[in-house]
């Protein structure tokens, strides 16, 4: 073989070696996000990458301009302020969000991102800042008043999601009831009230701020009902990785600072209509 060839083949090897060092198993340039404390890359870069699925309104959605908006997204921005740093917002497919976390993608997950115990294993979280609850989102023609109205009745969830993770985890509280005992599952939210408003399926089950802002947003928001259930309360915090300690510290401490300042009930009262939060 000429050494032309032989350089050709080595120059290939060590470009694909260069890549996996960049893009593989989580790393970039030889850096393991998940064994290190990140805060001086976020500072020394001034960004830091959140991801979200971007229809969940009234949290992180796209506006009629096609702008990322949302509650989370104005307290994400008045949390980074403090330190510097500039929060670039990623729209992920909410399924992979932890995945996403895990390979470097990006590095929190901000989007009305419920705490529960199966979340704990592989990630880290933020202090609680805001209360939330899975409720049943029907239309009123079909009379549906209750969790056991929904009896052989075909349910809606989006995959990966709260609700998914209640339904499961509290069984006799409306899976026991709903046709198959199991939902069909959607990407996201809007795809499965889409599908309510055609009469594909009877109910979605759905965060309590995402129906709330949602169907009081819509023309015809007084033909739906929303029932309240007996599920656990959830509360929103900010996913992270567990090797992120400072990140963490900082992000409570901003919070901490923004509730006695009274910022965050401004911003949860510009979204909401009420200073209540956390």
């Amino acid at each position: 073989m000429k050494k032309k060839g032989i350089m050709t083949i080595l120059i290939g090897l060590a470009t694909i070696v260069w890549l996996y060092i960049i893009v593989g198993n989580g790393l970039s340039i030889g850096h393991n996000f998940n064994k290190s404390d990140n805060w001086t890359r976020y500072t020394q870069s001034k960004t830091i990458t959140i991801g979200l699925d971007d229809t969940f309104v009234p949290m992180g959605f796209r506006n009629n301009k096609g702008q990322i908006v949302g509650y989370d997204i104005d307290l994400t921005k008045a949390v980074f302020k403090k330190y510097g740093i500039k929060p670039i917002f990623q729209p992920i497919d909410w399924s992979m969000k932890e995945t996403e976390l895990r390979n470097g993608t990006i590095d929190l997950i901000w989007n009305g991102y419920s705490k529960t115990a199966q979340r704990a294993k592989v990630v880290a979280f933020s202090k609680a800042y805001f209360d939330n609850s899975q409720v049943l989102v029907t239309l009123k023609k079909d009379n549906i008043k209750k969790f056991s109205d929904m009896k052989n009745k075909v349910l809606g969830v989006q995959t990966a999601s709260s609700g998914q993770t209640a339904l499961d985890a509290q069984p006799k509280v409306l899976k026991q009831y709903i046709a198959n005992q199991q939902p069909i599952l959607y990407d996201t939210f809007m795809n499965a009230v889409n599908d309510l408003q055609s009469g594909r399926i009877k109910g979605v089950l759905i965060d309590r701020v995402y129906a709330n802002y949602y169907l009081s947003h819509q023309k015809n928001g007084n033909q739906y009902r929303i029932v309240e259930g007996t599920f656990a309360p959830d509360y929103f915090v900010v996913g992270l990785r567990k090797s992120d300690t400072t990140l963490q510290k900082k992000i409570n401490n901003a919070l901490a600072e923004m509730q006695k300042s009274g910022e965050l009930q401004a911003i949860t009262k510009k979204w909401f209509g009420t200073s209540k939060s956390k």
